[in-house]
């Protein structure tokens, strides 16, 4: 097969040009990002936005089938959200003729949520610019359903895997060096994540499988997984430096983040923050009994297996910026290390 990823130079795009291509699979990238990987060779690039039809078209031509990975993340611009995000999901519909467009959409949409587990056919209440942007591409999505095209749609806990920095580059970071790492209150609930192979490997089924199966909306998320404190401290854990997940009481931090937010002094979005404290997990019955899926790491497993991909490459990672490749900007945060000083061990 030939597949189409957009947002291909991505975080999850890298590991799903990677996963088709030991496939066997011929794959085209279309991203505004250069293809700057090993694979470059392997692969047919194609530089442009997703908002531009011409760029999508060229893209496509000769390609059976479409994973929709490109999206603006919550640190862009509200505006800039909303026009990739909504508007450049309609033009990868309309520009793609009648292919199958797998589409990742975010659990995200459920908003805050009153109870656990989630369900695909719970209410969407997408909160900020991010959140509702998800929500209204999604509706794009259904709409072009009702006209007969097949668009799966996955809706994915956060995931991490190689590549993947962003945000989990704060733990990851502070585990290497040797010290504790901050969490909001006792860190008792449960915050589900998802290995980026496993979200592969349900693209692949949701790109192949009949459309009686495949064309439907389905969450995503590790089937194992503990506390927040348990599966941070399996990280420090396997830092090596006999660190701790240490607690921070939750109304003056929250405070102290919101404060710094709103001066653009912290990477920190309410989204993350505000639910971090939280229960935060879905149901995923319905992807394994309507996809055969079955996701095969942990939460602990899918943290460690990134963290040991962010240590071996610590020494050659971009610059801070907003995308989930590189390391957020720490910004204020960075002087909370005064706090928990090094320990490294001898």
């Amino acid at each position: 097969m030939r597949w189409l990823v957009t947002g291909g130079s991505g975080f999850l795009g890298i590991n799903l040009v990677r996963h088709l291509l030991a496939r066997g699979d011929q794959v085209t990238s279309l991203d505004r990002e250069p293809f700057s990987y090993p694979e470059r060779d392997r692969v047919t690039e194609v530089t442009g936005d997703i908002r531009d039809r011409a760029a999508v078209e060229r893209a496509v031509a000769g390609c059976d089938v479409v994973v929709h990975a490109a999206a603006a993340l919550p640190l862009y611009e509200p505006d800039e959200i909303q026009s990739i995000d909504v508007e450049g999901t309609r033009t990868v519909l309309e520009a793609t003729g009648d292919r199958r467009v797998v589409h990742i959409s975010s659990t995200a949409v459920y908003g805050v949520p009153d109870h656990h587990p989630l369900v695909e056919a719970d209410p969407m209440h997408g909160v900020g610019p991010y959140g509702a942007a998800k929500v209204e591409a999604e509706h794009v999505c259904l709409v072009a359903r009702t006209q007969g095209r097949e668009v799966p749609i996955f809706r994915p806990k956060s995931f991490v895997g190689p590549e993947r920095l962003g945000v989990f580059a704060l733990l990851y970071e502070w585990a290497n060096e040797g010290r504790d790492f901050p969490i909001l209150g006792a860190g008792a609930n449960r915050y589900q994540l998802l290995d980026v192979e496993d979200l592969c490997r349900a693209c692949v089924l949701a790109g192949t499988l009949p459309a009686t199966r495949a064309n439907d909306t389905f969450n995503l998320g590790a089937r194992e997984f503990t506390t927040l404190r348990e599966d941070f401290q399996a990280v420090l854990d396997a830092a090596g430096h006999a660190r701790r997940v240490r607690s921070l009481p939750i109304k003056p931090a929250l405070w102290l983040l919101r404060s710094l937010e709103r001066a653009k002094l912290s990477p920190l979005y309410p989204w993350i923050y505000e639910t971090v404290t939280q229960d935060s997990f879905v149901a995923i019955e319905k992807a394994r009994a309507q996809l055969g899926w079955t996701p095969r790491y942990s939460n602990k497993a899918a943290l460690v297996r990134n963290f040991r991909w962010y240590r071996e490459h610590a020494s050659t990672l971009g610059k801070a910026g907003v995308t989930h490749r590189v390391p957020w900007k720490q910004g204020a945060l960075a002087l909370a290390k005064l706090a928990f000083p090094r320990h490294p061990r001898n």
